[in-house]
């Protein structure tokens, strides 16, 4: 008997940051190849999950392409992907009630796995514990992870009463799992932060064993 498909679950892209180490301006609107780094993601994450959503901040109109739900921050100051990650828990509580779970992704992390929703809920279930995140090559990436909705009083609670802005200091508490993919041929979830890693993500585009 296989294993039971994963819950219906909400994605939602963060791409509110203030892209510093780029210059500032809209890192996940820079281009590899024909589309932008937000589409790389969302063509890859759309498939995998009930709902779709976009976390920016500022003028929502320059992500009219998209064709998706624009949620800001509901922080002041741009406290970081935790506050996308709280945004996005408020949303689904509202405009998709009968799903329970968040799956997070940053807007500069173009090469996603095709099945990253599946396997953070077998491993969420697996080992038992209610958050999980990914991780490659030795390394845990926080802002991608999946979340229950349930938690989003506990969130909101932490940012606004203590100050909270780490998603590990906010997770670790509650049990945090891990899932793991290997990094060949190509790291799933190498980001795009610099100039030359932006090159780097372009270069390893045209391999001819990109997955």
């Amino acid at each position: 008997m296989g294993l039971a498909p994963p819950p219906p679950t909400v994605g939602v892209i963060l791409a509110g940051g203030l892209s510093r180490r780029m210059g500032g301006g809209d890192k996940s609107l820079l281009t590899i190849g024909e589309r932008t780094l937000v589409q790389c993601v969302a063509e890859r994450l759309a498939v995998q999950c009930a709902r779709l959503i976009l976390n920016v901040n500022g003028d929502p109109a320059r992500f009219d392409d998209m064709n998706l739900p624009i949620v800001p921050d509901t922080l002041a100051d741009h406290p970081g992907p935790l506050a996308g990650i709280l945004a996005a828990l408020e949303w689904a509580a509202v405009h998709a009630p009968s799903v329970e779970w968040v799956v997070s992704v940053p807007g500069d992390t173009p090469f996603i796995p095709g099945d990253l929703v599946e396997r953070l809920h077998e491993d969420r279930r697996a080992s038992g514990l209610p958050l999980v995140c990914a991780s490659s090559a030795s390394r845990r990436h926080f802002a991608v992870g999946l979340w229950p909705v349930s938690l989003r009083h506990d969130l909101r609670s932490a940012m606004v009463g203590r100050g909270t802005r780490s998603i590990r200091e906010w997770a670790g508490p509650h049990g945090l799992a891990e899932a793991s993919w290997p990094e060949d041929p190509v790291d799933p979830f190498f980001n795009v932060n610099t100039p030359d890693e932006l090159d780097r993500a372009r270069a390893l585009a045209q391999r001819k064993d990109f997955p």
